[in-house]
Parts: structure tokens; C-alpha cells; sequence
């Protein structure tokens, strides 16, 4: 082999060298990888259930919802709520344990896992649902009018709207009140008082001619005192109230919509009535037989 034969054989060698080494990287990266298994993130759900008992955020000054009776117990729907959460996990609706806090503590005792889930007539909004993850809903709540059944001026809605600013509405001062009642009756005069047993007063004083006041609190009130109290028959400001628990645990979301909807529409019905009666004076309709209602 001369000189110049030797060069080529050499480069060709070099060139094949080159090319196998090129080759083989490809292979390496395309080859099929070894899996490695991944740890699924453990579930608050299991967390509880090895806990042995549940930890509800609610509150304790606010009837119909989360109050205390004349014992000093707890109670009122959102109690009712979380009890049916303890029961469908333990058997055991005293397997729970409050914790009782203001409303703007709602959304941090979530995020700190001081609790477990909140359920705290909390309305549903964008805002607070890029915070939280909010349950289907439990209670459609809203505004409207009581009145005084009989000695007042109007016992209707409708009355009240043709009084214009001849009608007085009471409500709790806060900075929306006027916005709010302006809502539906514009030329009406407002007086704000700083508690609702202070509007309430005023209203049995006939010093307003009505109480605006969220729909479940005049349920509850009327309930108290049947045959004072009339409901103008007009609710505006509609918003929905449901239980919040921290985002990224979809087992646990989908365990509490679970036991929601069956009490709802299902297995827990009954219980469910029963605590819209107490709490509402609601009489709920039996959910029909066949094709499930909320899918029509």
C-alpha cells in the first residue's frame, strides 16, 4: 500500500469511526428510557381518615348557618354540614372538631392546613377561586324584605316598590347597603344601624317600614317568631354558598362533592330536608325516581 493509498484507507476509517460514533449517540438518545416510579402525592382524605377525626373551619355568631344554642352547643346548617362529613367518614358525626374563626380567615387556615376544609357560608367568586377550591354549592342565597305582618305599612314587595322614597328600608351599615337596596328600589330612603338585632328593633318599632336582610337569616327569623314577620316575596343579589378546601388534592374535592350531592339528591336526603326545615322552613321536594334531575 503506497503513501497516498494508506491516507485514504486512514480517512475512510476516521469517516466510519465517525459515523458509528454518531450513530450510536442517536441510539442512546432514542432508545426506550427505564421508567422510575412516581410517589403519588397521600390525600388530605387519607390524612383524615389515619387522623381520626375532621377539622372544620366555621364560625359561631351567625344564625341560621353556625351559631351557638341556648346550651352553648354548636350549631345550624353549616354544622349539620360538616357532621354529615364526619359520619360518612367515621360513622360518627361527633368525630369532627371546629375551629372557630372570623371570615377573613377563611381562605388562610385553608392555605396553612390548619384545616381541613372550610364550611362557613362562604359565597363563590372568581377571585377566591383562583385562592381555593369551592364544593357545588349547598344554599343559593340572596336579599330581600321582611316586613312586619301585621301594623306595618306594606307587607309586599311590590307595595314597598310603589311607595318610592315614601318607603324607609333598614339594613347593617356597611359601605354597600345604600348600592344595595338602591338595587331594586332606587327612590327608597335607607337607615343603616349597626347590628341586625338594632334593624330588627327598628322594624318592630315601625321605625323603618323593612329590614333587607340575606334571605336566610329572614327565613330564620320568621321561624322564631311565626305569624310577626312576613317575606316580601322578592329576593334580588343572588350568590352561591359552598365549602372551600385547598387546591390540589382532587381525591378529597371529589369525596366531599360526593357526600354533598348524595345529600342532595341521594342516600342522605332525608337528613339534608330535615336540616333545611330546621334551619329555613324549607319544605324540599323528594327527588324523583328515574333519570337522575340534575343532569335534565
Amino acid at each position: 500500500m503506497d503513501e497516498t493509498q494508506d491516507k485514504n484507507a486512514s480517512t475512510v476509517r476516521r469517516g466510519l469511526l465517525g459515523a458509528g460514533a454518531a450513530l450510536g449517540g442517536a441510539a442512546a438518545l432514542f432508545a426506550p428510557r427505564i421508567a422510575h416510579a412516581q410517589t403519588a402525592p397521600r390525600s388530605k382524605l387519607q390524612t383524615i381518615k389515619d387522623r381520626g377525626k375532621l377539622i372544620v373551619g366555621t364560625g359561631s355568631t351567625n344564625p341560621p348557618w353556625h351559631f351557638e344554642d341556648a346550651s352553648g352547643q354548636l350549631v345550624g346548617m353549616d354544622i349539620d354540614l360538616a357532621r354529615l362529613l364526619a359520619k360518612s367518614l367515621f360513622d360518627d358525626p361527633t368525630k369532627v372538631e371546629f375551629v372557630l374563626q372570623g371570615s377573613d380567615a377563611r381562605i388562610p387556615s385553608l392555605i396553612t392546613d390548619k384545616v381541613d376544609i372550610v364550611v362557613q357560608w362562604m359565597t363563590v367568586t372568581p377571585g377566591r377561586a383562583q385562592q381555593v377550591e369551592f364544593t357545588i354549592p349547598y344554599y343559593r342565597e340572596g336579599v330581600g324584605l321582611m316586613m312586619l305582618a301585621r301594623g306595618g305599612r306594606f307587607t309586599t314587595f311590590d307595595q314597598v316598590k310603589a311607595a318610592g322614597a315614601d318607603a324607609k328600608i333598614g339594613g347593617m351599615q356597611n359601605v354597600f347597603l345604600e348600592e344595595w337596596i338602591h338595587k331594586a328600589l332606587p327612590l327608597a330612603k335607607v337607615d343603616a344601624f349597626e347590628s341586625p338585632d338594632a334593624t330588627l328593633q327598628a322594624l318592630n318599632a315601625r321605625r323603618v317600614d323593612a329590614y333587607m336582610a340575606d334571605q336566610s337569616a329572614m327565613r330564620w327569623l320568621m321561624a322564631q317568631a311565626p305569624g310577626r314577620f312576613v317575606d316580601g316575596g322578592y329576593g334580588w343579589m343572588p350568590n352561591s354558598y359552598a365549602s372551600a378546601v385547598k387546591p390540589g388534592d382532587p381525591i378529597w374535592l371529589n369525596w366531599v362533592n360526593t357526600v354533598y350531592k348524595e345529600a342532595m339528591m341521594g342516600v342522605d336526603f332525608d337528613g339534608f330536608a330535615a336540616s333545611y326545615k330546621r334551619w329555613f322552613g324549607i319544605e324540599l321536594a323528594t327527588p324523583k325516581v328515574g333519570f337522575p334531575a340534575e343532569f335534565s
